[in-house]
């Protein structure tokens, strides 16, 4: 795909450079779609995991694009509340690639590790914020298309507001590309979502990241999910999205959440940010 969302011209070689080639199209996106963001969104929030609490997600992602398909099936996600603020974050997918002109593969991809750290708590003048340095490292192999054959790291500013049943949450930052054929570019996103009574939760955001790589244009997208709770600690998160300008997607989550931890810890981390226990 170029610039004006043509499709590249994957010639007669198919195989490996085609499926490369069809990875790095979608690359750029497929990242966001990775652990990185907010589950199921790919705006992400700047609230840890409570003090000694676990989360973990067990989830699949699409990224349907002009030259194929890439995306997770399965992944995990765990996030690990190691201080007060501070939560840390890993995540390890089985990824696979469905060039439309190639062999698809399937395998491990590329791993991330981050830590994220609110530094201001939400009061009735100002949002919550905080970071979310994260890095993927070059786990999947990129000859078959399941990695970008390089690590990127990720660096955004991340704010939060609530009132009633009403949260809203954005931000943004740049990445580090240093994936085969990619370069380095601005992120970011805001997303809207309303709590309907204690079992569900809908919301909308709009994203966009600049140009990722030689082959992969920036874009922007639509996209709108939610979750249903399905007992007080798991959940299923669902999201569908399609982008409205720049490189053409179309895009999937849909996973399942849990969270477990010493209710003494969930009550101090909920008296000291206000929130409410589930």
């Amino acid at each position: 795909m170029n610039g004006n969302g043509y499709p590249l011209r994957l010639g007669p070689c198919g195989g490996r450079r085609a499926s490369r080639i069809a990875f790095l199209v979608g690359a750029g996106l497929a990242l966001a779609l990775r652990a990185a963001a907010g589950p199921p969104f790919l705006t992400d929030d700047p609230e840890p995991v409570p003090y000694r609490h676990w989360e973990a997600y067990l989830f699949t992602t699409v990224d349907s694009f002009l030259g194929g398909a890439t995306g997770q099936f399965p992944a995990l996600e765990f996030n690990y509340g190691a201080a007060p603020d501070l939560q840390v974050h890993v995540a390890v997918p089985w990824a696979f690639n469905r060039p439309s002109d190639g062999a698809s593969a399937a395998g491990f991809g590329d791993a991330s590790f981050g830590f994220k750290f609110r530094f201001l708590q939400e009061t009735e003048d100002r949002p919550q914020v905080g970071v979310f340095p994260m890095v993927f490292l070059a786990t999947g192999a990129a000859g078959r298309g399941l990695g970008g054959g390089g690590s990127v790291i990720q660096l955004p500013v991340w704010a939060q507001e609530s009132w009633g049943p009403w949260t809203t949450y954005g931000g943004g930052g740049y990445a580090i590309n240093r994936t085969l054929g990619g370069r380095s570019y601005p992120f970011g996103g805001w997303l809207l979502q309303r709590d309907l009574g204690e079992k569900v939760t809908l919301g909308g955001e709009v994203f966009t990241q600049g140009r990722s790589g030689d082959a992969s244009p920036g874009t922007t997208v639509l996209n709108a999910g939610g979750q249903a709770n399905l007992t007080p600690h798991c959940s299923l998160l669902f999201s569908l999205g399609h982008s409205v300008s720049g490189a053409r997607h179309r895009i999937a989550y849909l996973g399942l959440y849990w969270t477990w931890g010493p209710r003494g810890a969930a009550v101090q981390s909920a008296l000291r940010a206000d929130e409410k226990l589930p």
